[in-house]
């Protein structure tokens, strides 16, 4: 058996899987997200492990002879998070998130030509080394402290086996890996008043970092060795989870953030496209993705604010036809990465009429993260990426009309999994198994079955570029005000 770990931004979740790659049995646990102030982003550390032993309980209490035989233990996590300890490896401070774009300032002094060189991206706010910086600055006394500064995956990790250990896909968004190299750059540590010493050890996403702690063992009745594998950002653990994993493979996330992700079998960074190319979970492989801060995340805000269900938003959708929408929303509601790395835009609607309803608004919404997919795309191919399908995945795949809306967008065809769960947690569950058993990754980390595709139709294509046009436009105007 094999335990898959995720750690999202709301909550914790927990898979068992067994030899078959089957999932047998999960159990989530919420988080909250404090924001203290406009543009702040926070979580206590503590926090997560209070709701990943919660997890573990219920999978105790539920299947205790399945958690008993676990051999193997797979980590993913939200990236970007500054976790600080200090020489006891007491927390610090609250974890800052990957939404957090406070250090905007800092991030911008940082981000030079040769860090770019360096770690292949922009150094963008939500980085972990910008908010590290904005620590020494604003809180002198607390940076003073830091011993070791841990991503939010590995201090899970350090909960579990009492190792400092980090991996490649994680470590790569924090604006301190050499990415081509898949190490750390003691350049960049050093420019930024940190050393090697306060940084986690590396290892690959499905290497062995620790053995699981013996009084966690006995806790949950483990009786043989228990590895924890290196694990792995969210993303590349959904790729794993995905198969996404070999060069042509795509996947596009629709989860409280948006990613277009895109597995390469060497690194080929091009920063100036605001395109991320990080390491894969597997060894002598890298990615590149586009990302956008707020895809669920825009449908769950106009939700709130209608009073409304997403789903009763969007089901509202599912009898009309896809075609553009004459409102246009602009769904930056905490600034934007791709294209722009612009941590001061911010949502618009533009076109609202007497006439506009709330399912008008809906569909502007949910063109407007579609079209900001498409920016990605463009920022891709221009990465040297070109995409002419991706699977589907996240909790805003539940909608049909969405993805149809992405496909007419795109051009690429939507391929829809068979039910089931590929993201986050099943791909740190491979992870795991890896770690465990020494299987070949590429034999692990296969693609699931595909229920149906998304083609898209071309008959409004021209008519959704002018609306994308106008969109992009919509945002140079508005930008300097």
């Amino acid at each position: 058996m094999y335990l898959g770990i995720d750690l999202g931004t709301s909550g914790v979740k927990s898979v068992l899987m067994n030899d078959a790659q089957q999932i047998i049995a999960s159990m989530t646990a919420p988080l909250n997200v404090e924001r203290p102030q406009e543009g702040w982003s926070e979580q206590d550390p503590a926090s997560w492990i209070q709701a990943l032993s919660d997890t573990l309980d219920e999978l105790k209490q539920h299947h205790a002879k399945e958690l008993g035989a676990v051999t193997g233990i797979g980590l993913s996590g939200h990236m970007h998070g500054a976790t600080l300890l200090d020489a006891n490896d007491d927390i610090i401070r609250p974890c800052m998130l990957w939404n957090d774009t406070r250090s905007h300032r800092e991030a911008a002094q940082l981000d030079t030509s040769r860090s770019r060189e360096l770690t292949g991206n922009i150094l963008f706010p939500g980085f972990t080394a910008p908010k590290t910086e904005w620590v020494r600055l604003n809180e002198s006394s607390a940076f003073a402290r830091v011993a070791k500064v841990l991503l939010p995956k590995d201090y899970v990790r350090y909960w579990l086996t009492g190792e400092h250990v980090s991996e490649m896909s994680d470590a790569a968004g924090t604006g301190w890996l050499d990415v081509g190299q898949r190490d750390w750059s003691l350049e960049l540590l050093e420019s930024m008043h940190l050393s090697i010493e306060h940084m986690p050890r590396l290892v690959e996403g499905t290497a062995v970092s620790g053995e699981l702690r013996a009084e966690l063992k006995s806790r949950y009745g483990m009786s043989s060795s228990v590895v924890v594998a290196g694990g792995a950002g969210d993303n590349a653990a959904t790729a794993c989870g995905m198969g996404t994993v070999k060069a042509g493979h795509a996947f596009v996330s629709l989860g409280t953030s948006g990613v277009l992700f895109a597995a390469n079998d060497a690194y080929r960074p091009n920063p100036e496209s605001a395109v991320h190319a990080f390491c894969h979970a597997l060894p002598d492989t890298w990615h590149q993705m586009g990302v956008i801060l707020a895809a669920t995340d825009s449908l769950n805000w106009l939700a709130s604010v209608t009073g409304k269900t997403p789903a009763e938003l969007t089901s509202a959708l599912d009898t009309k036809e896809v075609t553009p929408s004459s409102t246009l929303f602009l769904p930056y509601l905490g600034g934007e990465r791709t294209p722009y790395n612009d941590a001061a835009a911010r949502g618009v609607f533009l076109g609202l009429s007497h006439t506009t309803t709330t399912t008008d608004m809906a569909q502007a919404v949910l063109q407007g993260v579609a079209f900001a997919f498409k920016d990605c795309q463009d920022a891709l191919h221009s990465a040297g990426t070109t995409i002419s399908r991706a699977s589907a995945v996240g909790g805003g795949a539940n909608s049909e009309y969405w993805l149809k809306l992405i496909a007419e967008t795109s051009g690429y065809c939507v391929d829809i999994p068979s039910d089931g769960d590929y993201g986050a947690s099943l791909g740190a569950a491979r992870l795991g198994m890896i770690a465990a058993t020494g299987a070949d990754p590429y034999a692990v980390c296969i693609p699931p079955a595909m229920d149906k595709t998304i083609e898209p139709d071309g008959r409004q294509r021209d008519a959704f570029d002018e609306q994308h046009h106008r969109y992009k436009t919509a945002y140079q105007a508005l930008r300097s005000i």
